[in-house]
């Protein structure tokens, strides 16, 4: 059951022009409501905008007397425009936790796969996982793969593959690409775990079935209510029925996508 509350903005850290990490003082949601990476948070973004903005949570931690969630995103609109511009110390009415999480298995290897801003709902799995993981990070350019962001997966990875469209940095190309040589060589994984936009998900949902290895999505949708009750964020499933990325999703096995709809 998600729960409206005002949080606290503990610190708002500029990556670049349009690209905010924000970390928030969230009530308990983590150690009491279960708040975790790849899940997110609706949040009002002042009295002129009518509908809240989804931010995707990269990374929780219980802490005292609150506990913190931290959140990346672009401005994209005035909605996240404005909430670019608030500072440590001011509040926001949140609402959450909204959506779920990857589903894993009590041990494993895991294979991360992210793309531009599908990136960061992945550092928590990152940083938390006990077993072997692997992450491929992909991303426009040079630019775009931030330090602060691409440390924590070198950190806590065996092994870190970045690719970026324009070939500034890493291998040349899309991330489909880099996986599909990683399983070629070695199909041992429990999980993939991929976020980012559709089209790259299609392609990593398309190379994890060549090689029957299971794979979980985290679908990018508008969102405008975030609890189901709107028909904005419906997608097809390969049976011929419809779900919710806000409710049912964001995380979706792979196989149940019509990703041809």
């Amino acid at each position: 059951m998600p729960i409206q509350q005002i949080c606290t903005v503990v610190d708002m850290t500029q990556l670049d022009a349009s690209t905010w990490w924000m970390v928030l003082e969230v009530g308990k949601l983590v150690e009491r409501h279960g708040l975790r990476g790849g899940q997110f948070l609706h949040i009002k973004c002042g009295d002129g905008q009518l509908l809240r903005r989804p931010i995707s949570v990269a990374r929780t931690q219980w802490d005292q007397p609150e506990d913190t969630a931290a959140l990346i995103f672009e401005v994209r609109g005035e909605g996240t425009r404005w909430l670019s511009r608030r500072k440590a110390g001011d509040e926001l009415n949140v609402l959450g936790p909204l959506g779920n999480g990857f589903h894993l298995p009590e041990k494993g290897r895991c294979l991360l796969v992210g793309g531009g801003i599908g990136v960061p709902p992945l550092m928590e799995y990152a940083e938390s996982l006990q077993w072997s993981k692997t992450a491929v990070l992909g991303y426009r350019t040079k630019d775009k793969a931030f330090p602060a962001v691409v440390s924590r997966f070198q950190e806590n990875c065996e092994r870190t593959y970045l690719c970026t469209d324009d070939g500034t940095l890493g291998r040349h190309g899309f991330v489909d690409g880099q996986v599909r040589d990683i399983l070629a060589k070695d199909k041992d994984f429990t999980a993939i775990l991929a976020c980012g936009p559709r089209p790259m998900l299609k392609s990593v949902a398309a190379v994890a079935a060549q090689f029957g290895v299971p794979c979980q999505v985290s679908m990018e949708e508008r969102m405008a209510c975030g609890v189901g009750a709107c028909l904005g964020c419906a997608i097809r499933m390969r049976d011929g029925t419809m779900k919710h990325v806000c409710k049912d999703g964001p995380v979706f096995d792979a196989e149940e996508v019509d990703w041809d709809a």
